[in-house]
Parts: C-alpha cells; structure tokens; sequence
C-alpha cells in the first residue's frame, strides 16, 4: 500500500478532527460547556485512578531506570547514541520548553497562591504553591512523556517497528484482527488528542502574543489584533509545512529556546537575585522529599474551593501531559535511538523538570516577591487576566521593551515549531508510519490544526480551552498503562531468552 494515499485511518482523523474544529466555530462555548461537563464528570468519577496511574508510571519509570532491565538498548546491541549527550538534552528541553512556559511562569504559582492564603498564612501559602507548580510540571510530567517515548522508541527501534502507538500491541500479542483493530483505534486517539491538544496550545500563544504586542504597538485592546496574529502564525507555519522538516526547524526551535533561557537569566541576575536562589533551592527541596507522597493527592476531605482548584489544575494537567504524549513521545523516540533505557530515563525525566523549577522559582519567586516583599500588584492584574501577568512581569525592569518583544518572538516561534512538528507526526501517523508524507497531507493537517486552533481562540476563556484538551486526552487514561504492559511484557520474554 502507498503510505501516502488516503487510508482509512487518515480519512477518518482528519474528518474527525475537522468536525471538531467545524463545531468550535460554529458554536464555540457550546463546546467549551460540554467538554467542561464531561471533564468534571471524569474528574469526580475517576480522579483517584488518574493520580494512582500517573505516579504508576512514576514508579514504573525508577524501576526500569534501576533495575537489569536499564542496560537495554533502545536500538541493536551495537548501536551508538546518534546525537552527543549535551545536544540530546538540549533537543529534551526544546520538547518540554514552550509557549505553555511563557505563559504560565508567573501566572500560575500566583494563582495558587491567591487560593492557597484562604486556608493559610501568607508564607506557607507561597512555598505550597510553588510546590503545587513543581508538581504539576515535574517529575509525573515528564515520566508520563517519558514512558510513552520509551515504549515507542523500544518497539521501534529494538523490535524494527513503526513509530506508532499501535505497534506494541501487534509485536506483543500478535498480528491477529483484534490487535489490528485495538491498535488502529489506539493510532486514531493518538491523532484527535494531538491535534487538540495542539490547538488549545495554539490558541494559548495567539493570547499571549496579541497581549504583549499590544502593549509594544500602544493598542488599548488586544482582541483587534487576535485575527492578524492568527493569520500571521498560519502563513509563517504552512509554508515549512510544505518543506521538508531539517535543520530550520531546530534553527528557530533553539531560537526561542536561546531567548528564553536568556531571559531567565537576566532576571535572576538583575531581580532579587538571594530571595530568588532562597526559593529556588527552599522549593526543589521540599519538592524533592515531598513529591512522591503529593502523586497519590485527591483532595479528599476539602470544601468545593480546593477541589474545583485541583481538578482545574493538577488533574488537568496530568491528562493535557497525556494528550501530548503520543506527540511528545514520537518526538523523544526519534532522537534517543541507540540509548540505554537507564540514561533515557534519567534524561527525559531528570533534565527537563530541572530547568522547570529553575524557570518557575524565577519567574514565579519574582511573583511571590511583588505579593509579600511589594505592592501586590501583579497578583491583582494576574487576577483579571493571566495573558498579561508575564509582560507586567517584564516592565519592572530595564530594557523592558527589548524582554517584552523577545518573549513575543519567542511565543511566536515556539508556536510555529509546535504546529510544524504536530502537522509533521500526524501525517507521519496518519500513513502508517512514514516518517517522510507527503507535504499535501501534510499541508492538510496544518489548515485542520489552524481551524482547530481558531476554534479554541473563539472558546475565549482558558479554563474551557483546557477542558476540550483534558476530553479529547480521557482515553488515554487507559490506553497508556496497555502500553506499559505490553513494554514490561516484552522486555521479559527478552530477558528469558
């Protein structure tokens, strides 16, 4: 069969996702109050499993890591790591650094904090929430990207199958019609919750990119610039779309990544640089010793408050970090070939939420400095809207105008290289595996990912954004502990033999 022609699969994806960006426009809070609805009802019914599965993986990530099984190769016994440590993990943090960072660095932790200081004392109330961050951004994160990589990147590169969410079923029990048709509508989930999940990512950096060049141009209201912002991501990621994907993309996706990281250090440098590295060390260790126990949290026992607040945030982002995995994991696979299982997973799940405490002890300690140290200012305007938290952030110090339009341009190619590579792997997906489609598919994909990224701009608020992401990713509650099953399944028989 052409991998490239219109196979059932990619037939059925794109008319699925399609007429989920067809009903966002159509009705756009109408979807937005339905996801919400069936979320919370997920949430309510299933968020103990939730929590229990993503602190599984956890522990399913430490044993392997440390076990006999850690001296397996994601590849032949002779092969070699294509790319050094150092560019490896610098390819890691472009995997987990993006406009999601951006836009939360302050934001989030603040937010916490004005729900946390209803039930304690100011102090305490900034240390959990940064806490809560880490949490949300750390170690269960990364290992549920990390695992869904590993099993991609052993069935692929160890046992010569496709980069697909359906080649552990048919390599662990066989080419039967059961496996074909569970794998096939594993590969079919896959697609819908990228597309998504993409979208409302897309429809995040679209916030944040008016807001901050608002403010740069001197136009009082953001929204009449939401439509020419729109359009200018969409010209600017079609055209790589219909190249090949090489060396430009990792050009601008370093680009971004150099222009944060810079930022990053610009603060710390010339912000409260000691009540800065106080956080940051006080908060990665009260993380580190705490952090296994808080997976197992539910909020049991607390008032409507606190559990609409966890189910908002922590259970949220454990299934947006699922509906990214196929992406994210198809991503990591294609880098790692020829790596251990142990330094995969110490690099996948160490690296990575490393630089997430140090981006959110700055950005989210330089929060906690205004609230307690200051005038609270940011808390009040982070209050009425999180868009334009980081960019008040920014003001605050010298050459605000340079920080303000670098962390523009930073969203801007962040949300380009997340389009051009989702468009890239779901073509790739949709055709059985190809790693090179055809750029009209490819293309294809990018206009039913801006149409699904304009439907969530039309949602408005965040909260239901993040809804219609956490609904299209439900089934991946379920699908990833089969693919952990399948891995410790096959790893097994291959220890035996």
């Amino acid at each position: 069969m052409n991998k490239t022609s219109f196979s059932p699969l990619l037939a059925i994806a794109l008319a699925l996702s399609a007429a989920i960006a067809v009903w966002g426009l159509a009705d756009p809070q109408g979807l937005g109050k339905l996801a919400a609805a069936a979320v919370a009802t997920q949430f309510n019914s299933r968020g103990w499993f939730i929590m229990l599965e993503v602190s599984g993986l956890l522990f399913v990530a430490l044993f392997l890591a440390f076990s006999r099984f850690g001296n397996t190769r994601l590849g032949k016994d002779t092969d070699t790591p294509e790319f050094s440590t150092p560019a490896w993990i610098a390819m890691l943090f472009a995997a987990g650094m993006g406009v999601g960072l951006l836009f939360y660095g302050a934001a989030e932790p603040l937010t916490h904090f004005e729900v946390l200081r209803q039930y304690r004392d100011e102090p305490e109330a900034a240390s959990y929430a940064m806490f809560v961050t880490y949490l949300n951004w750390g170690f269960h994160a990364w290992a549920i990207y990390g695992i869904v990589a590993l099993v991609i990147a052993y069935f692929a590169y160890r046992k010569g199958r496709a980069l697909l969410l359906s080649a552990p079923i048919l390599d662990t029990f066989g080419d039967m019609r059961w496996t074909r048709s569970l794998g096939w509508l594993f590969d079919l989930l896959s697609i819908v919750a990228i597309a998504v999940g993409l979208a409302g990512s897309m429809a995040m950096g679209v916030f944040q990119i008016q807001t901050g060049l608002a403010g740069l141009i001197g136009v009082e209201n953001p929204d009449t610039l939401t439509i020419p912002v729109f359009v200018a991501l969409c010209v600017a990621f079609i055209i790589p779309l219909r190249k090949d994907l090489g060396d430009g993309m990792a050009l601008l996706s370093n680009a971004a990544m150099l222009i944060a990281v810079s930022m990053m250090i610009y603060l710390l440098l010339l912000g409260p640089t000691s009540f800065l590295m106080n956080d940051i060390v006080a908060g990665f260790g009260r993380y580190l010793f705490e952090v296994l126990p808080a997976g197992f949290s539910t909020a049991e026992f607390f008032d409507d408050i606190i559990v609409d607040w966890f189910q908002g945030w922590t259970l949220n982002y454990m299934i947006w970090w699922l509906a990214w995995s196929p992406f994210v994991g198809i991503f990591i696979a294609r880098i790692s070939r020829g790596r251990t299982i142990r330094e995969f997973l110490v690099g996948v799940i160490v690296a990575p939420t490393l630089f997430s405490i140090l981006w959110f002890g700055i950005f989210g300690g330089l929060g906690f400095y205004d609230a307690l140290r200051q005038d609270a200012e940011l808390s009040a305007i982070n209050a009425q809207n999180l868009d334009a938290t980081t960019f008040a952030l920014l003001e605050r110090f010298p050459l605000d105008g340079v920080t303000r339009a670098a962390t523009v341009l930073a969203a801007f190619l962040f949300v380009i290289t997340s389009v051009v590579s989702a468009g890239f792997t779901l073509a790739m997906i949709g055709t059985g595996g190809d790693e090179n489609p055809s750029p009209r598919i490819r293309t294809i994909w990018g206009a039913i990912l801006g149409a699904l990224g304009l439907a969530m701009i039309f949602v408005g608020d965040i909260g239901l954004v993040r809804s219609i992401i956490a609904l299209s990713a439900i089934a991946f509650v379920f699908i990833v502990p089969v693919l952990v099953i399948c891995l410790i399944k096959s790893l097994a028989r291959e220890d035996r033999s």
